[in-house]
């Protein structure tokens, strides 16, 4: 059973930074992609970040190209979100999502495994 558990949400004030953290059991974590998805009241659940099983690669939705980056610790079956100079339209709740294959993925129905979600606000 793939289990995903985020932590690292909170309120934070504009320019501010927040640390998001994803650990992963239940498969090779090493052999899948891993994926940030995030979801604004009344507004569909939309891809932010993306790596591969090796984290070599990554791929940034250009919402926040330059201001967050994802990276993985496959010793520690962990991805993580570092979100810099937040801005209050980062508000939303951030999932962590497990791929279908190595590569990264922008689409959502590639991510079969999502975590419960983590609160992120940001006030202006």
């Amino acid at each position: 059973q793939v289990q995903l558990i985020e932590s690292g949400g909170g309120s934070v004030q504009a320019g501010d930074s927040l640390r998001l953290s994803c650990v992963a059991s239940g498969r090779p974590f090493s052999k899948f992609g891993m994926g940030w998805f995030r979801q604004a009241p009344g507004k569909e659940r939309e891809f932010v970040a993306a790596i591969t099983g090796s984290g070599l690669s990554t791929y940034y939705d250009d919402s926040v190209k330059g201001r967050f980056t994802i990276s993985r610790d496959n010793y520690k079956n962990t991805v993580v979100l570092q979100m810099n100079s937040l801005k209050p339209e980062d508000t939303a709740i951030y999932y962590c999502a497990g791929g279908s294959s190595f590569a990264w993925s922008t689409v959502r129905d590639n991510y079969p495994y999502w975590g419960q979600g983590t609160q992120v606000t940001v006030s202006s």
